[in-house]
């Protein structure tokens, strides 16, 4: 009875309390937050899973305020080792243990802190130092409604955290009849650092098990984007007004301006962080601040890449021309240590190198100009990444290997099979893989891989801009821009559609009849956002983790790892080098995994996965931890039984040496890595709106222009882009 009355007390101060958004947060209304927020004063109920031997609770409100009730919830999933029962009438007893449950149970947990739980690599967890894993959602940069977390960690020891969020086009009907548009940046952000905030209070409170210091977070596309965007901007205070706003626990504004974020617990006051201990990010969409000229750069580098119109093969040269001068003006350096290469050619990682992009068309023909020591960096990490996966090779279970003609291997020939045999057949794309070694969906929605017909491109040289020597290219005359490839038309992203424009489409703009139309658009929108919102802050800046790694008020995560498809159109795999070079430069163990044969959030794939990133990550951070191996490949004794080999044949862009070495040049690792593009080009449908656009809207509208690169690209080359706008 004693905790219904303290929730009935809660929620008569929060009526009190109203517009704990605007105004200075009362401690009647920190008390009120705090006790409507405590699972011990909440409907909660367990459900337990004999199969899996976890509890998942109900899903419940993550703040006091929410706006959309059905998006703003948390769930989250407990190892069963971790739980005595179910306290059902507030005694602190177990009143109904795993083996009496039955459906759901209404009551808190009743935690055995003493049990422990070994994962599967050998860690040791307990329901105080067990790492709590976050879902970020926000597929598409999209709302995500709130469900019962899964247990996929349970096993491992982990507790598992799910929440909703608000996203790209959400909206809702207030009083007055009129829709309001909500999921506008940072909105999805601030849900998720809500929801933590929420379960890291519960864990002090001791109503959860977990620790509040081993947050990891994780997902996968905007979800992904949002999991590195989450770890990059940990605690941050410009993230605080928008959790204040719908009323989280835990951070609170004062009479002075300044903010509180802590926690009232057994009497004391308690620091609660809304950030991460460690991130794994699968084809993270961001920074889309650069996407679009980085991608288009990426694009540029392939002198046989065919444009579908003159005018996206002419903004995706301006845009190049930019990308190089943005990352010169960044003064870029890495460690060579910190990265495992000797970039200057000295046999030695000792020097500390300046990262450089260099134009010049007589030097760098085979990639448009473009060279330098940012690109040999690039260049070292693609071929890091392949040299890592044939290496690898020896994890790979289920796969069909197949001889030169075609023809699958006996089961003696598959078990008899060397590292160096195993390598020459995947840069020959002969194999098909088993359900252990497939990726995520990938261009075409082919599991992780791209469909290049078994062989390479046709890669000759065909027109293109003809640069003028010199540090960025001329873009004089307007000539030069041949159509490209052709195919069906697509749906292109407008306000109301959302869609993103397809590879296929021949149409520059279907928003705008006129470059001055589009123009304008651009530019009064641009200006919009960069006037901030209405807490004077741009949502385009907000959405930059660059911005926040390594920054003074941030709380850096320990340690990163981004996961990409080599192959994936959707980000540019610059994106991803920006942020490991941002976090190792900040002090965080940072790694990037670009895999060669994957497509957009590619899977965990030979031997790895995201428990071994964890406990491997627990074994170099916490004391008295084990420290992790990987586990030993044990190489498949049969062959699969796929009919044909479905790999991509490698052999035209790699070479493989007798020491089982590969080697590409710069031009053929592009020409690889841009074949299977799945966006239009340049990316995210820069000419108009189109995907992430959405994430900038405002109460009012729910697309806006953002791009400051792109605009300068329109107002500086008018010239050459007006010519061939929607022609």
């Amino acid at each position: 009875m004693k905790k219904w009355i303290a929730m009935l007390l809660a929620l008569a101060l929060l009526a009190c309390g109203a517009g704990i958004a605007e105004e200075a947060v009362e401690v009647s209304d920190k008390a009120a937050i705090e006790a409507a927020l405590n699972l011990d004063n909440m409907d909660q109920e367990w459900t337990y899973s004999e199969e899996t031997d976890a509890w998942t609770l109900s899903v419940v409100t993550a703040v006091t305020k929410p706006v959309v009730e059905s998006e703003e919830g948390v769930s989250v999933c407990v190892p069963g080792a971790y739980v005595t029962g179910i306290d059902t009438d507030g005694d602190g007893a177990a009143d109904v243990t795993a083996e009496a449950a039955s459906g759901a149970v209404k009551g808190g947990l009743v935690i055995d802190w003493d049990a422990r739980i070994t994962s599967e690599n050998g860690q040791v967890y307990t329901a105080a130092t067990a790492p709590v894993i976050l879902n970020t959602g926000a597929a598409g940069y999209g709302n995500s409604t709130s469900t019962p977390a899964a247990a996929t960690y349970a096993a491992q020891g982990y507790v598992n955290v799910s929440c909703g969020n608000r996203g790209k086009q959400d909206s809702y009907v207030d009083e007055n009849g009129n829709t309001v548009y909500t999921g506008d940046a940072p909105s999805c952000l601030a849900d998720q650092k809500a929801a933590t905030r929420f379960v890291k209070y519960n864990i002090l409170l001791k109503n959860l098990p977990g620790s509040v210091d081993y947050w990891v977070s994780t997902g996968g596309s905007g979800g992904g984007a949002h999991a590195a965007m989450f770890a990059a901007t940990s605690n941050h205070p410009d993230f605080y007004d928008y959790q204040i706003e719908v009323g989280a626990v835990g951070v609170y504004k004062n009479a002075d301006g300044s903010y509180s974020t802590t926690v009232t617990i057994d009497g004391e006051e308690v620091e609660l962080s809304d950030g991460a201990w460690g991130c794994v990010a699968y084809s993270a969409i961001t920074s889309l601040y650069e996407a679009d000229m980085a991608l288009a750069f990426e694009y540029t580098l392939n002198t046989g890449f065919r444009y579908n119109t003159d005018f996206q093969q002419a903004l995706a040269s301006c845009l190049s021309a930019e990308y190089m001068e943005y990352i010169n003006d960044q003064a870029l350096t890495v460690d060579e240590a910190a990265v495992g290469f000797d970039l200057d050619g000295d046999g030695a990682l000792s020097s500390e190198i300046a990262l450089t992009i260099e134009y010049d068309t007589e030097k760098y023909a085979d990639t448009n100009g473009y060279g330098g020591t940012y690109l040999d960096l690039y260049l070292a990490e693609l071929i890091e990444n392949l040299q890592w996966y044939v290496d690898s090779l020896g994890y790979a279970e289920g796969w069909t290997w197949f001889d030169a003609d075609g023809n699958a291997l006996s089961d003696e020939a598959v078990a008899a099979m060397t590292d160096a045999d195993r390598a020459l057949a995947f840069i020959e794309g002969r194999y098909a893989k088993g359900e252990t070694g497939r990726g995520g969906m990938g261009p075409s929605g082919m599991n992780g891989r791209a469909d290049f017909g078994g062989g390479r491109p046709d890669l000759a040289d065909g027109e293109r801009p003809d640069f003028a020597n010199g540090e960025k290219p001329d873009f004089a005359g307007g000539e030069g821009f041949p159509g490209g490839m052709s195919g069906d038309e697509m749906a292109v992203g407008t306000p109301d559609e959302g869609s993103t424009q397809g590879t296929g489409s021949g149409t520059d703009s279907r928003n705008y009849d006129s470059y001055d139309a589009l123009l304008a658009a651009y530019e009064t929108d641009v200006e919009a956002v960069a006037a901030g919102d209405a807490y004077g802050n741009s949502q385009v800046d907000l959405y930059n983790p660059l911005n926040y790694i390594g920054d003074a008020d941030t709380e850096d995560p320990a340690w990163l790892r981004i996961v990409c498809g080599a192959v994936e159109g959707d980000i540019s795999m610059f994106n991803s080098l920006n942020i490991q070079l941002a976090a190792l430069d900040a002090g965080i163990d940072a790694a990037i995994e670009w895999q060669w044969d994957g497509g957009h959030v590619p899977g965990e794939v030979l031997g790895e996965s995201l428990a071994l990133w964890v406990d491997r990550m627990y074994g170099e951070y916490v004391d008295g931890a084990a420290a992790v191996e990987k586990a030993e490949a044990q190489p498949q004794a049969a062959n699969g039984t796929a009919e044909s080999p479905t790999g991509t044949d490698l052999s035209g862009w790699v070479s493989l040496d007798d020491a089982g070495n590969v080697c590409f040049t710069l031009a053929d690792g592009m020409a690889y890595r841009t074949s299977g593009a799945s966006k239009a080009v340049p990316g995210f449908d820069v000419i108009d709106y189109g995907q992430e656009d959405y994430v900038f809207g405002t109460a009012d509208a729910d697309a806006r222009h953002w791009s400051e690169w792109v605009l300068r690209a329109l107002e500086e080359n008018r010239e050459v882009l007006e010519p061939l706008y929607n022609q």
